[in-house]
């Protein structure tokens, strides 16, 4: 509606063309006046020349009090220095003629009250909005001064007169501008009706301008303004938008005040800005001097080009065309309009015109009676004091929450100054209440800035946390900061929104995903890396370097060497080592653009140079780590973690020889040092003999020591006591109850230990552990033991959490798991390592007893050789494999012959000597792993029972194959020539499918050729049939050809003889002889026959299309088009049935013998002549010739 009806309401019909801007104003002031003289001659006056009028208005007045003058010279003077804009004068004219007048009577008073309470509403909307600096309160002469004086000139002209009509709109316009005054409600229900004194005065208003219009019968359009206005602050666009469109309709010569800037105002709230363009623009068509107009439209202009880039030719273009044609022209035509100001405000605001800013915002603050224009004023007041060097944080808050409140406040105001208010709190050190605030922001709209500020106030919390070290709980701050800050991130990707990435949102985001998820902090950093490869110089592009990876390093070289050095560190938390050593050895080159010689640069290169030789020595390369730390131990002799890792590498790769003295030499010189005994503590957990007594354990006496002397908060010491005292009571005896008690004891001094380095941190995955394991083996609580194993899995990558976890599951019987977790300790870094192999061949033992599998056992089998292979000097191995031996023949022999061979049978009989050998030499050792005894009666259980019973086994099995042997042959030979016939099947089933497929697809061919062929016949014939019923004129045109008359009657009369019996009426008969039968018929009375129409009758042939043509009486060329069209028809009835050609076809030959019949028929206004049923049933029969003559109806002249 508001497109269609704007095109008119704005003025851009052909009726306005020629409307000429023109004020229709004070148009109704004289130029001069004549003042009777009292007391003299009827015809004697003073004449007083009103155009040029003194300053001082007393000389007047007393002539004007002298001569007792009417009411209406008092008004037309008081209007005639109105007209000059001296308003107070105005007033005071009025003020005497109003004590003049105080003895007359009540009726000449309300014309000039009426007239000052209007005198009034102009001081009003001249007068500053708030207290001028300087100025007392009681002396200021502000907006709401003059609206109680309005206030009180309205009451007493409405005591004289209530009913009196101008006052009507008097009351309208001054609710209207008391509204203005009156902040909007800060916050508002969704879907509840808005309550605030506001909107009760604009309703007050709207009524006041209702009754107006009502007294004046709809023609006062000051009042529809009015009302257009007061619907307008009501937030009523569209009723608002008719109202403006009817004045201008009504009166579209009216240009002060213009309807058009209302309907553009209305349209620009509804969000159709072109419209609201267009309709601005005719204003200033109309009225190029229209200052309202002008910075409107340059408005337009300025929000145009805020959707190009600064940079951008087309935002440089509209901004200089708003900025120097538009508003600097409305700033010269006055210089007061608040308006203006604002726009102008914001033109200076960048250029850091501090004193121009200040002014102009002040007198959008003070002279404006729009709320938004006041936001407006406020917010370029808080700007301007926020840029300063050392601004007044309280100042730029009271600012900003003014420009906040004049719009609403609350749920409302204005987002701008709300997050420039949140920006001066963080300044402020406020973080609390920045926090607050921003959080109510985003409650109620979607503001990225928000989002992007509260994150970072949220990560600072984090951040702070960790550098002071406090043990506060800040997971809820981590939480939030995450969730806002990966909000902002994930609408980057959103192409409609236009958002720039920000690399310190995503440093921000990988500190903080550091510990939690370091995968997604490794993926901030290598953005941040791409982006900051993209802003590098040309020439660091190395675009004509051909090798892709070649020319990636040497433009990473020139990347900042933190960046690198922190992917790289996050790689080797990944254990992805070698892309890690190739970040930090470029980093290492990237430390050459570094300014040589600072701290920064001597601090980066050793640090990326330890991380290199780490990453080295995670990858095996010792040799390459070792040079690295010498290196480093050369320029920093004191650097101890080196000379830790150094030591460490040695004792790798010398474990007999220097690796001890070397690690034993570090101690010795750097014993106070934490790291050091911790690393020290470790190599005595390797290096020491076992032994049952605490006391005298060397690595405890260690951690004793590190705790009694040192710190006794030391986490890895306090971890290792519980270690040493967990392996202690898995050791202990527990024969008696005493025993036992002891041991259970020993568990829980463990524990102790655990819980105290639990406590002083609660993410110590080690201690975790160690109670996880104290919880299986001392209390048997294997599922609370999973969990916890499970929660220190995803912290911890050690292959020990996956043996632990493989020990559980196999205790729950859930040996799969237990066989995978295994596994992937195998596959980390314990490859080779016996004890875990031994340990998967048992649970693959335990799977083949629990599921009497032959294969289970086999690889079970398979695993405790390879155990023993690594170490053949340790006895308990080949006790391993014997026993696997031993428990394989227990199986095979319990199995029936059906789930055995003969081959398997054997194998495990030659398996249970060689087991029976392994227990003879085991028992024979001097330290046997178990009991001699035990051993020896196994041996001979084996070499007696269970030998003998294989070798049953093996006769049985011999025999039962043997038996079978032709069933299983022969059963073998049905099935592979099932086998054979089945796939002959399969291959003759694909060939019939095959040529089934082909078979179709030539039909469809077929069908398609067929349908090209008749669509090609069909449009010949229609070609053919146009041309015989088209023809040209003598202009060139085409038209249809007429009907021949004479060659129609003869044929009626033609057969109208054929059907006659006696034969008067031959074919050469006129059609004279023929009409007074006819006649006489008519005459004789005889009843009319009943005229019959074609009616199709069901169709018997299998053919689905049949003729439908008419006979159709027009020139020759017509009836030479039948037998081509019948022949047509006659090729349709040999298609199938085709759903896609079917109603199609018929149809279509319907609408041509519609155009056949109107062209024929219509002339005569006669019915249309139809075939005859007859005919019908000789087309069944298959007659495709045209219908005779003497098929015609006889009757269809009647």
């Amino acid at each position: 509606m508001v497109p269609v009806m704007n095109g008119y309401a704005n003025g851009h019909g052909a009726n306005y063309a020629d409307i000429s801007p023109f004020s229709k104003r004070f148009s109704d002031i004289p130029s001069a006046i004549e003042i009777p003289v009292s007391g003299g001659d009827a015809d004697e006056a003073v004449e007083l020349e009103l155009e040029e009028l003194p300053d001082d208005p007393t000389e007047l007045c007393t002539l004007l009090e002298n001569e007792n003058a009417a009411k209406n010279l008092w008004m037309t003077s008081s209007l005639a220095y109105a007209k000059q804009d001296k308003i107070d004068v105005a007033i005071d004219i009025l003020g005497r003629g109003l004590q003049l007048l105080s003895r007359s009577g009540p009726k000449d008073k309300i014309g000039l009250l009426s007239l000052q309470c209007w005198l009034y509403l102009w001081k009003s909307r001249e007068a500053p909005r708030v207290t001028p600096d300087g100025v007392m309160v009681s002396e200021a002469r502000t907006k709401d001064y003059y609206l109680q004086a309005a206030t009180g000139a309205l009451n007493e002209a409405s005591r004289v007169n209530p009913s009196f009509p101008p006052l009507y709109l008097a009351r309208g316009v001054l609710s209207l501008l008391r509204a203005s005054l009156q902040p909007p409600s800060k916050s508002n229900v969704p879907g509840s009706v808005e309550q605030s004194e506001r909107i009760e005065t604009l309703r007050q208003a709207l009524k006041c301008f209702d009754d107006a219009s009502r007294v004046s019968a709809g023609r006062n359009m000051m009042a529809a303004l009015g009302k257009a206005r007061t619907l307008f602050s009501l937030g009523r666009y569209p009723d608002a938008l008719d109202c403006y469109q009817d004045v201008l309709s009504k009166m579209p010569d009216l240009t002060d005040p213009d309807p058009r800037i209302g309907i553009g105002c209305c349209l620009w709230q509804l969000s159709h800005v072109e419209e609201a363009k267009e309709a601005w623009e005719r204003a200033l068509e109309i009225s190029p001097d229209s200052k309202i107009a002008n910075i409107l439209v340059g408005l337009c202009y300025i929000r145009e080009g805020n959707k190009f880039d600064l940079n951008d030719p087309e935002f440089i273009t509209r901004y200089k065309k708003a900025i120097t044609v538009y508003t600097q022209k409305a700033f010269k035509l006055d210089k007061e309009f608040p308006l203006t100001c604002a726009t102008f405000g914001g033109y200076f605001l960048p250029r850091q015109a501090w004193s121009m800013v200040e002014s102009l915002a002040r007198k959008a603050i003070e002279l404006t009676d729009v709320n938004a224009i006041a936001s407006d004023g406020w917010y370029l007041l808080a700007r301007k004091e926020h840029y300063q060097d050392e601004p007044e944080w309280s100042k730029v808050v009271e600012y900003y929450s003014r420009a906040d409140n004049a719009r609403g406040g609350g749920d409302k105001g204005f987002l701008p100054a709300k997050f420039g208010a949140a920006q001066a709190q963080v300044r402020n050190r406020d973080i609390d209440g920045a926090k607050f605030r921003l959080e109510k922001i985003i409650q109620h709209t979607n503001s990225l800035e928000a989002k992007v500020l509260l994150g970072f106030a949220y990560a600072q919390d984090v951040f702070n946390n960790q550098i002071t070290g406090l043990k506060e709980d800040k997971s809820q701050e981590l939480k939030k900061a995450i969730s806002y800050l990966d909000t902002v991130r994930i609408s980057w990707k959103d192409s409609k929104k236009h958002i720039e990435p920000d690399m310190n949102l995503l440093i921000t985001l990988a500190r903080l995903y550091e510990i939690e998820q370091p995968e997604k902090s490794l993926s901030c950093l290598l953005q941040v890396q791409s982006m900051t490869m993209e802003n590098l110089a040309e020439e660091f592009q190395y675009a004509d370097v051909e090798d892709e990876e070649t020319r990636l390093e040497k433009s990473k070289a020139h990347l900042p060497p933190q960046l690198l050095n922190n992917i790289g560190c996050f790689q080797y938390q990944m254990e992805k080592f070698s892309e890690a050593a190739s970040n930090f050895q470029i980093g290492l080159n990237a430390c050459m653009n570094v300014e040589e010689g600072t701290a920064d640069s001597d601090q980066l290169v050793t640090t990326i140079s330890y991380n290199l030789a780490r990453s080295y020595e995670a990858s095996g390369l010792f040799d390459e780590a070792k040079i690295i730390y010498e290196g480093l131990l050369k320029r920093h002799n004191d650097y101890t973690d080196a000379q830790a890792r150094l030591a460490y590498v040695d004792l790798k790769q010398n474990p007999q020889g220097d690796g001890p003295k070397t690690m034993n030499g570090l101690f010795d010189a750097e014993f106070r040092n934490m790291e050091v005994r911790a690393l020290h503590a470790w190599y005595l957990s390797r290096a020491k003999k076992r032994t049952m007594n605490v006391a005298e354990d060397q690595e405890q006496r260690h951690h004793k020591q590190t705790l009694m002397q040192f710190d006794k908060h030391d986490q890895y010491a306090l971890t290792g006591m519980g270690n040493i005292h967990l392996t202690v009571a898995r050791e202990m005896r527990r024969e008696s109850e005493h025993d036992k008690e002891k041991r259970r004891a020993t568990y829980i001094r463990s524990v102790e230990f655990f819980q105290k380095a639990l406590q002083l941190d609660p993410k110590n995955a080690y201690a975790a552990q160690g109670i996880g394991i104290a919880l299986a083996e001392d209390r048997k609580d294997f599922n609370e033991a999973v969990q916890v194993f499970s929660k220190v899995r995803d912290t911890v990558k050690d292959s020990s959490v996956l043996i632990n976890l493989g020990h559980i599951y196999g205790e729950l019987k859930q040996y799969q798991r237990s066989i995978e977790n295994y596994e992937l300790a195998l596959s980390k870094d314990r490859a080779n390592d016996p004890q875990i192999i031994a340990c998967v061949g048992r649970i693959w033992l335990l799977k083949g007893k629990q599921e009497k599998s032959i294969s289970a056992m086999k690889t079970s089998l398979d695993y405790s050789r390879r155990a023993l292979s690594l170490a053949p000097e340790q006895v308990h191995f080949i006790f391993n494999v014997g026993f696997v031996q031993f428990q394989l023949a227990s199986l095979i022999y319990s199995l029936p012959e059906t789930q055995r061979s003969l081959v398997e049978v054997e194998a495990a009989a030659q398996g249970l000597d060689d087991a029976v050998t392994s227990f003879d030499e085991i028992a024979s050792s001097p330290q046997p792993p178990y009991p001699r005894h035990d051993l020896e009666q196994r041996a001979n259980m084996g070499r007696n029972t269970i030998r003998k019973q294989l070798e049953r086994a093996i006769q049985s099995q011999r025999e039962y194959e043997e038996a079978n042997a032709t069933k299983l042959l022969e059963a073998r030979k049905k099935r592979e020539a099932e086998l054979a016939r089945r796939e002959e099947a399969r291959l003759k089933a694909a060939e019939e499918a095959q040529e089934k497929k082909r078979k179709l697809q030539e039909e469809r061919q077929r069908l398609l050729d067929k349908s090209r062929e008749l669509a090609e016949k069909r449009y010949e014939e229609e070609r053919r049939k146009e041309e015989a019923e088209w023809t040209e004129n003598t202009d060139g045109e085409r038209v249809k050809r007429k009907a021949r008359r004479k060659a129609l009657a003869g044929k009626r009369k033609k057969a109208r003889g054929d059907e006659d019996t006696d034969g008067e009426i031959g074919s050469g008969g006129s059609g004279s002889e023929a009409e007074p039968r006819r006649r006489k018929k008519r005459e004789e009375g005889d009843a009319p026959r009943k005229k019959r129409k074609l009616a199709r009758k069901p169709e018997k042939t299998s053919g689905k299309y049949k003729s439908s043509e008419r006979v159709v009486d027009s020139d020759d060329s017509d009836a030479d088009a039948m037998p081509a069209r019948a022949e047509a028809d006659s090729d349709l009835s040999d298609l199938p049935d085709s759903p896609e050609m079917d109603e199609d076809t018929v149809m279509a030959d319907r609408d041509r013998d519609e155009e056949d019949e109107d062209a024929v028929v219509a002339p005569r206004k006669k019915t249309a002549r139809w075939i005859s049923d007859d005919e019908d049933e000789e087309e069944e029969a298959g007659e495709s010739a045209p219908a005779p003559a003497a098929a015609v109806n006889e009757d269809e002249d009647e």
